[in-house]
């Protein structure tokens, strides 16, 4: 009987490590899962940009062909610039975050635009 109780406690034991490793590695995925949530919805967004950006400068290079008038409903924000220093190596799930929320600014030409710049520029670049 001793021996039965020894390896059901072995086995308690086991179970518990066991569990303790799986709680563990599903907690990683979770993590990686959304940090490659991040980067899929960055890059879809920097093309949206970028999309933009080139039908925007096509455009413009027709309207001064065709010497028309200044458009009004011209993009304000679509040449904005987003610094980055590439010395830190690829950027972390908070900085995917801002870059992600400046970029979908740009996309929709929000006015939200410099503020957004600016909490990125002091908060991420130069932290103090």
């Amino acid at each position: 009987m001793s021996q039965l109780t020894e390896v059901y406690m072995e086995l308690e034991s086991l179970i518990r490590e066991f569990s303790e490793t799986l709680i563990a590695e599903l907690a990683l995925r979770d993590e990686l899962e959304y940090e490659k949530e991040l980067k899929n919805t960055f890059i879809s967004l920097l093309l949206a940009v970028q999309d933009r950006r080139r039908q925007h400068h096509q455009d413009r290079r027709r309207r001064s062909h065709n010497r028309q008038a200044h458009n009004d409903n011209e993009s304000k924000y679509l040449t904005t610039v987003i610094p980055f220093h590439m010395d830190n190596g690829p950027p972390d799930n908070q900085t995917l975050q801002a870059l992600i929320k400046i970029l979908k600014a740009i996309n929709e030409d929000s006015p939200t635009v410099p503020t957004l710049l600016t909490d990125y520029i002091l908060k991420v670049l130069v932290p103090t």
